[in-house]
C-alpha cells in the first residue's frame, strides 16, 4: 500500500473524522503510536492501515485492496 492509497482508504472509510482519528487514536498495533506518528516513524502505511482497522473494528472485507484507484480502460 502506498501512502496515497492509505490516505484514500482512510478518507473513504472514516470520512470527516479521519483527520482526528489519525492524530488522536493510539494504535497498539504500531507500538502505541497514533497513525500520524507511526507514518512519520517509517512504519509502512499498510501496517498502519491494518492497525487502524483493528482498533476501530472495520470488517475484514473492507480492509484489503482499499485505496486503489479503478484501473483505466
Amino acid at each position: 500500500m502506498r501512502r496515497s492509497e492509505f490516505d484514500r482508504a482512510v478518507t473513504d472509510e472514516f470520512g470527516a473524522q479521519s483527520a482526528a482519528l489519525l492524530a488522536d487514536l493510539v494504535l497498539s498495533g504500531v507500538g502505541g503510536r497514533t497513525a500520524t506518528e507511526a507514518i512519520a516513524a517509517g512504519v509502512p502505511p499498510r501496517d498502519v492501515w491494518l492497525a487502524l482497522c483493528a482498533e476501530t473494528d472495520v470488517p475484514a472485507q473492507r480492509r484489503y485492496g482499499v485505496g486503489r484507484l479503478e484501473p483505466r480502460r
